[in-house]
């Protein structure tokens, strides 16, 4: 079984990523500092602690386990937080994915798949997003982002680096199996937060602005079930196997949800009501932010089986009830 190098692997979409490439006979390869990941989330395979800032870690694991390719998810992720203390995300998403990069093509493994986002877009209000889409990020979280999409670039004409990008939004749900699961401390995003008021583990979920243009007057995003989201991964992992070019691939639904179907569908799952607080808008936020994947279903024969509100929402309740981790 071929070993992959999974970064941010005790992360939420990481963990997942190392329970879809194990049922497809791969190892993976846990590379996690922690920092927001839950150890008891590796249990698929091998866990290498260590940080992407420590470039000698990095090359004694990629001698130890000799990976086929890597996957990058590891990266800080906070909008809010990007924008106050940019240095901090340059330094860990650039310098920390630099450092994999120059380890990776020092171990002779040319098979890089790049977990990045459509915040690389920056504010495209109203646009179905494809991968031709100027890139135009307005905050340091996007622009880190970008920065490492770029540097994939230049290490391919230098050193043949093949890589596949993927871009998407919101990610949601969780392993319908319930072995891993999204738990974030503290949490911020709109599904566990709003399971959280459901369970009275908070008062009340705010609901940003009321008066949007949209049918029901709240913001709409787009999700992604994470086990849709890791199967692309895996498929990328094989699109480059199979000697193909690098590629970018946006993966979303192309309509959205808004925050009000979110909680409709919620008292549909759970049978709770949701208790909601309405609050002003927050400065920066888009009415509608959605991404198509028209070149990932065509060319990775990528199908988003379970990016239904009704699935996440299901298999994201089914976890909350019971999954936690313990550092």
């Amino acid at each position: 079984m071929a070993n992959v190098l999974v970064t941010g692997g005790a992360g939420y979409i990481g963990s997942h990523a190392c329970k879809v490439l194990a049922a497809a006979g791969f190892t993976p390869v846990t590379f996690d500092n922690l920092c927001t990941g839950w150890q008891d989330a590796v249990k698929f395979g091998p866990f290498a602690q260590g940080d992407l800032l420590d470039r000698g870690r990095l090359d004694e694991v990629f001698a130890e386990y000799a990976p086929v390719a890597v996957v990058h998810f590891a990266a800080l992720s906070q909008v809010g937080e990007s924008t106050t203390n940019p240095g901090l995300y340059w330094r860990n998403n650039v310098g920390g994915s630099l450092n994999l990069i120059e380890a990776a093509t020092a171990a002779g493994c040319l098979n890089f798949v790049f977990s990045s986002t459509c915040a690389t877009y920056g504010d495209q209000d109203g646009v179905t997003l494809t991968e031709d889409t100027e890139q135009h990020p307005i905050n340091a979280y996007g622009a880190s982002k970008r920065a490492v999409e770029d540097i994939l670039r230049n290490f391919q004409e230098s050193h043949g680096l093949r890589s596949v990008i993927f871009r998407y939004f919101n990610v949601a749900g969780a392993d319908p199996d319930g072995d891993v699961g999204e738990f974030h401390q503290p949490e911020t995003h709109l599904i566990p937060l709003m399971l959280d008021a459901i369970d009275g583990k908070r008062d009340a979920l705010t609901v940003y602005g009321t008066d949007y243009d949209t049918p029901d007057g709240t913001c709409i995003r787009d999700y992604v079930h994470v086990m849709d989201l890791v199967a692309a991964h895996v498929k990328g992992i094989e699109w480059l196997l199979d000697g193909r070019d690098p590629r970018v691939f946006n993966l979303g639904t192309g309509s959205g949800f808004s925050v009000r179907e979110v909680i409709d569908h919620s008292r549909a799952v759970t049978n709770k009501e949701v208790p909601i607080v309405e609050g002003a808008r927050r400065a920066g936020d888009c009415t509608k932010l959605v991404s198509g994947s028209d070149r990932a279903v065509s060319e990775l024969g990528w199908t988003p089986e379970r990016s239904t509100l009704e699935a996440m929402i299901t298999d994201a309740w089914r976890w909350h009830q019971s999954g936690h981790y313990e550092k």
